[in-house]
C-alpha cells in the first residue's frame, strides 16, 4: 500500500487520505516534487520489518539482554492496576513536558461512579526559553511557584494534597513515586537533572514554596495517564499511546517478562520509550535526505530518530525542508525563499493540519505562507497540500508499524486468537489532525487483522488519568489492609503450631488410655511393617471417596504389578442404605473379575475402607462414623467386612476371601514400607484426611500384650471436636461446618481436606466482595452457590506454571468476571487457606513423630512418613509447605535429619506411597498396603 502518490501526471492508489485529482506540473518540477514526495512513501514490506524490528528490541530489553544495546528501554513504571470505575477523591495533577514549552495544573475530583466524571479544573503556564535551558532548581522552583498560584484560586486551606506528578521524559523508575531522569528531550536542557530522583527535586521545590501540605504519590508519563484516564471502551484499556511535541506508548505486560522486577504474579505498565527506536539498520530504508537534516539540526543529533519522523515538534520542521528545497530549485513560489521559510521552527504542526484541511486548506495555504513572506500561487497550493498530507501519512503509518507490535506482543503472550482490546490516545497530532487517526487504524487493521482495536481519545490529555494513578495507588492501599485483615487468621505462626503439637499429644495419650478424647487412637491390628520379602497375587479394594477401586496386585521378587479400575459411587448410593452401597461394591468386584479373567478364583481381599472404624481384628472392623459426605443406612456401629460378606452371599456364584481391613492411612504406611524400612507413620491428605503410626504395644489399652508394636489408626480429623481447635476457627470455618452434614464433627478435617478447602474459600471471597475489595463490590450468583469452588481449582490458581492470564481463565469459567488484581487476591487467598492447612498437618505429624521419639527414649530420630491422597498429590506446594513446618525446631527438637529424597524435610523422609489401594497410577511400584 502506497503511502501517497507521486504528484504529477500519475497518482498513488488506495492510500489513506491521499487526494486522487492529478496535478500538471512542467516536467523538471514534476520529476523534482515526485521525487521528494517518493522519499516518504513506506511500503507495506517495509512497515512489517519496522514493527518486527521493534517487536525484537523490545523483546531484547524486557529479558535485560545488553549487548547490543536495545534500540528501546521498556522502563517498568511501577503502575500495576488499571482502574475499575469506583476511584474516588480529589486529587492535584502537575504535568511537565506533555505539551512541550508549557506546563499545567489540574484539580481532578472522581466520583466513584462508572461514566459520571466531573471537569477537571485546569490552569496552562508558559515555561520561558531560559527556564527550559537553565539550572533544573530554576525550573522546579518555577513549577511550584505555578503550583501554588494555582491552589490559590481554589478553596485548599490547610487540608492535605496527594499530586500526582506527570513528567514526560526518558525515566528509570524505581518505584511509583521514585524516577530518575536519564535524558532530556523536546528541547529541554536544564543542567543538574539528569542522573537525579525529579520527585525529590518537585519535593524540595514544593517544601522551599512552603505554602501548601502537598505529598507528590506518583510520578507518571504522559502515555501511562493517557492509558488510566482511558473511559471503559469495548476491551480494557491496557495500551496508552502519544503523539505530542514527541511520541511514546505503554502497555500492561505480564510481571515475570519483565527482568528487572523481582515479580512473578501480576502486571506492570510499562512505558516502551519508542522515541529513541531506530538507527540505520532499522529506520535507514525510510530515512529520507529531510529527516537526516533535520536531525543534524536538531538539539541532539543522532537521537529519538523515530520520534522525530513522528512527534508534533519535527512534523512542520519536516514540511518546512521540504518547500525550501522546492523553493531553492525553482518549484514553489517562483524560486523566491523569504527569511521566515529558511528560519527553523517556522511552521508549526498546527499550521500543517490547516494547510493539509480538505475543506479549507487552500485558503489556509495562502494565508499562512503570505504570513511567512512568500508568494503563492494556485500551483504552490497543490504542492504544498501533498507536502503536508505525504509527510503525515508517513508518521501515520510508522506509528501504527509501531503499535502493530505492542499488539502483536500482547496477543502472543496472552495466546489470544482475536485480541480485543482498547488504545488510549493523547497528544497534539491526534487533536489538530483528524486523519492522522484514520490512517493509523487503517494500517494496523493491516498488520495485526487479528487484533480488534478500539481507539479511545484521551479527555484531558491525560490529567484525568494520571490523578487515576493516583487514585488507584490509594485504592490499592485500602483493598490491600482489608485483605490483610481477613486473612490474619490463617497466617499461623510458630507459638500457634506449637500449641496445636502439644494438644494433639495430650489428645493421643488420652486416647490411648481409653479416655475421653477427640482422637479415637484405634488399633489396627496391624503390628509389622513390610520387610519386602512378601510375594502372591491379591485383590485390593478402596472405599474413601467418590470412587471406588478394584485392583490386582501381583507381587514378585522386586516387581509389583498392578492393574486398576475406577468406579464412580453416586451420591444416591453413597447416601442410600448400607446394602445398596455394598451391593455396589460386589457388583464392581465381579464385574472387575470378569473384565480380568479372574470368575471363579479365589484371591486373598485387603478392603481398604477409610472411614473411622473400631477394629476387633485384622478382619473386624466397627464402623463408628460416616464422614466424607458418606451417609449409607443401618452401616454405623456395623461390622463392615461383615456387610461386604453379606453382599457377596447375596450375590451367590462370587468367591472372596476377605482377608484383611485396613484404612487408607495404614496402607499407604505399608506400601511405602516395602521400600523404606524407616516408614512407620502413613498420612492421608485428601478428601480427608488422617494419620497412622506405629505405637508402642504396650501404650495401648484394651489389647493384650506389652511388648512389639501396633499401627494406630488415630483418626484424627475428628481432633478438635472438643473445643480445642476453636481459638484458630475463623468465621468462614463456622460457615463451612454448619453447611456441612456432620455440624461440630471432624473439625480438623474442615480445615485441611480438599472436600472442604475451595469452601472456605469461597465464603472468604464473599466477604471480600462484600467490602468492596473484589469484583468491585459486585456479589455474583455463581459465587453465591455452594462448592462451586472446588478444591482442585486452588491447585490449579496456585500452579507456579500458571500464568496470571489462566488463573483468571480458570475464575472466569466459574462465571467470576474479574480483574488482573483480582486474579493477585484470589490468588493470595487460596494460598492462604492451604498454607494453614499445611502448617496445621504438619503440627499433627510433629507432634506423632516426637510420640514416636519419646516412646523410644531416643536421643534423635530417624523416620519416613508416608504420603497419600490427591490433596497432597495435586497441590503444588502441599509437600514443601510440610516440609517448612518440619523445619521449625521447637516442633521437631530431637529428630535426626535425613535426606534421602527431594521430597523430605529435616529429620522426615516425606515418601509419596504408591499404595494400590488409594493410588491410581505409580512412579515407583511398591507393595499394596
Amino acid at each position: 500500500m502506497d503511502s501517497i502518490g507521486p504528484v504529477g501526471l500519475q497518482q498513488g492508489e488506495g492510500t489513506p487520505g491521499c487526494p486522487q485529482d492529478s496535478l500538471l506540473y512542467p516536467s523538471d518540477s514534476s520529476e523534482l516534487v515526485q521525487d521528494c514526495l517518493q522519499q516518504f512513501k513506506v511500503t507495506e514490506p517495509q512497515l512489517q520489518q519496522i514493527q518486527t524490528s521493534l517487536l525484537g528490541s523490545m523483546e531484547q530489553a524486557l529479558g535485560g539482554q545488553t549487548s547490543p544495546a536495545p534500540a528501546v528501554r521498556m522502563l517498568p513504571t511501577y503502575v500495576g492496576s488499571i482502574p475499575h470505575g469506583t476511584e474516588e477523591g480529589d486529587f492535584v495533577v502537575l504535568e511537565l513536558g506533555a505539551t512541550g514549552a508549557s506546563l499545567r495544573v489540574l484539580w481532578v475530583t472522581l466520583t466513584g461512579t462508572e461514566g459520571h466524571s466531573m471537569q477537571p479544573q485546569s490552569q496552562e503556564f508558559v515555561i520561558p526559553q531560559e527556564v527550559m535551558l537553565g539550572p533544573g532548581q530554576q525550573l522546579f522552583d518555577f513549577a511550584a511557584c505555578c503550583l501554588s498560584k494555582f491552589l490559590d484560586t481554589l478553596p485548599v486551606g490547610n487540608q492535605g494534597l496527594q499530586l500526582g506528578f506527570s513528567f514526560s521524559f526518558p525515566c528509570h523508575q524505581t518505584g511509583l513515586d521514585r524516577s530518575t531522569l536519564i535524558s532530556w528531550t523536546k528541547g529541554f536542557r536544564c543542567s543538574g537533572v539528569e542522573g537525579q530522583d525529579v520527585v525529590q527535586l518537585l519535593r524540595d521545590a514544593i517544601q522551599r514554596q512552603g505554602a501548601y501540605n502537598i505529598d507528590v504519590v506518583a510520578v507518571v508519563n504522559d502515555t501511562v495517564g493517557t492509558m488510566m484516564g482511558c473511559e471503559p471502551g469495548l476491551g480494557p484499556c491496557e495500551v496508552g499511546l502519544v503523539v505530542d511535541t514527541g511520541t511514546n506508548a505503554c502497555y500492561m505486560e505480564e510481571a515475570r517478562h519483565v527482568a528487572v522486577l523481582d515479580e512473578d504474579r501480576g502486571r506492570v505498565c510499562v512505558s516502551i520509550e519508542w522515541g529513541s527506536f531506530g538507527g540505520d539498520e532499522a529506520l535507514g530504508p525510510v530515512l529520507t535526505t529531510f529527516d537526516r537534516t533535520l536531525d543534524l539540526e536538531s538539539l541532539n543529533p543522532g537521537a529519538q530518530r523515530f520520534e522525530k519522523m513522528i512527534g508534533g515538534l519535527y512534523l512542520g520542521e519536516l514540511v518546512r525542508l521540504v518547500l525550501a528545497y522546492l523553493t531553492q530549485h525553482g518549484v514553489l513560489f517562483g524560486g523566491c525563499t523569504s527569511p521566515a521559510l529558511l528560519s527553523q521552527g517556522s511552521i508549526p504542526l498546527k499550521h500543517v493540519a490547516e494547510m493539509e484541511d480538505p475543506s479549507d486548506g487552500a485558503t489556509r495555504v495562502h494565508t499562512i505562507l503570505q504570513d511567512l513572506g512568500l508568494s503563492v500561487g494556485a500551483l504552490d497550493v497543490k504542492i504544498v497540500q501533498h507536502v503536508c498530507m505525504a509527510v503525515c501519512t508517513r508518521a501515520a503509518r510508522l506509528c501504527a508499524a509501531a503499535l502493530a507490535a505492542v499488539l502483536f506482543r500482547l496477543q502472543h503472550s496472552r495466546e489470544q486468537q482475536m485480541l480485543q482490546i482498547a488504545v488510549a490516545t493523547g497528544g497534539q497530532v491526534f487533536e489538530q489532525h483528524p486523519r492522522f487517526l484514520s490512517v493509523l487504524q487503517e494500517t494496523v487493521m493491516l498488520l495485526v487483522p487479528e487484533c480488534d482495536v478500539s481507539f479511545i481519545p484521551s479527555v484531558d490529555g491525560g490529567g484525568r488519568g494520571v490523578a487515576m494513578v493516583t487514585a488507584v495507588a490509594a485504592r490499592l492501599a485500602a483493598h490491600r489492609r482489608l485483605l490483610e485483615e481477613t486473612l490474619a487468621d490463617f497466617r499461623l505462626n510458630r507459638e500457634q503450631l506449637a500449641v496445636i503439637q502439644a494438644q494433639m499429644r495430650k489428645a493421643m495419650d488420652k486416647g490411648l488410655r481409653g479416655e475421653a478424647s477427640s482422637l479415637r487412637m484405634l488399633p489396627t491390628y496391624v503390628r509389622a511393617t513390610p520387610n519386602g520379602s512378601e510375594r502372591g497375587d491379591f485383590l485390593a479394594l478402596d472405599l474413601g471417596g467418590t470412587n471406588f477401586r478394584v485392583l490386582l496386585v501381583r507381587v514378585a521378587t522386586g516387581v509389583v504389578r498392578i492393574t486398576s479400575q475406577v468406579y464412580s459411587i453416586p451420591e444416591y448410593v453413597a447416601q442410600g442404605s448400607g446394602q445398596q452401597l455394598f451391593d455396589h461394591i460386589v457388583d464392581c468386584i465381579v464385574d472387575f473379575q470378569q473384565k480380568q479373567g479372574l470368575s471363579g478364583q479365589s484371591l486373598p481381599l485387603g478392603f481398604t475402607f477409610s472411614f473411622p472404624c473400631r477394629q476387633l481384628g485384622l478382619d473386624q472392623g466397627i464402623l463408628l462414623n460416616w464422614t466424607k459426605g458418606f451417609s449409607a443406612s443401618d452401616c454405623e456401629g456395623q461390622d463392615v467386612v461383615c456387610l461386604l460378606r453379606e453382599a457377596i452371599r447375596r450375590r451367590q456364584a462370587v468367591e472372596l476371601n476377605v482377608v484383611a481391613i485396613v484404612n487408607d492411612t495404614v496402607g499407604t504406611m505399608m506400601s511405602c514400607g516395602y521400600e523404606d524400612p524407616h516408614c512407620e507413620v502413613g498420612l492421608i491428605v485428601g478428601t480427608g484426611t488422617n494419620a497412622c503410626y506405629m505405637e508402642e504395644l504396650r501404650n495401648v489399652v484394651g489389647v493384650a500384650g506389652d511388648s512389639g508394636h501396633m499401627c494406630i489408626n488415630m483418626e484424627w480429623g475428628a481432633f478438635g471436636d472438643d473445643g480445642s481447635l476453636g481459638v484458630l476457627s475463623t468465621c468462614f470455618d463456622a460457615s463451612v461446618d454448619q453447611a456441612s452434614i456432620n455440624p461440630s464433627k471432624q473439625r480438623f478435617e474442615k480445615m485441611i481436606s480438599g472436600m472442604y478447602l475451595g469452601e472456605i474459600v469461597r465464603h472468604i471471597l464473599l466477604h471480600l466482595t462484600s467490602l468492596g475489595v473484589l469484583f468491585r463490590g459486585q456479589q455474583t450468583q455463581r459465587l453465591q452457590t455452594r462448592d462451586i469452588f472446588k478444591t482442585k481449582f486452588l491447585s490449579e490458581i496456585e500452579s507456579d506454571s500458571l500464568a496470571l492470564r489462566q488463573v483468571r481463565a480458570i475464575l472466569e469459567d466459574l462465571g467470576l468476571p474479574l480483574t488482573s488484581d483480582d486474579a493477585l487476591m484470589v490468588l493470595e487467598v487460596c494460598q492462604a487457606v492451604s498454607q494453614r492447612a499445611a502448617k496445621l498437618c504438619g503440627a499433627g505429624v510433629a507432634a506423632v513423630v516426637e510420640k514416636i521419639r519419646e516412646n523410644r527414649g531416643l536421643e534423635e530420630l530417624t523416620v519416613s512418613v508416608g504420603v497419600d491422597g490427591t490433596l497432597y498429590k495435586l497441590h503444588p506446594h502441599r509437600r514443601t509447605d510440610l516440609a517448612k513446618v518440619q523445619l521449625w525446631s521447637l516442633l521437631l527438637p530431637a529428630v535426626l535429619p535425613r535426606w534421602p529424597t527431594s521430597e523430605e524435610s529435616s529429620g522426615i523422609c516425606w515418601t509419596r506411597a504408591w499404595n494400590p489401594l488409594v493410588s491410581s497410577q505409580p512412579s515407583h511400584p511398591r507393595l499394596p498396603g
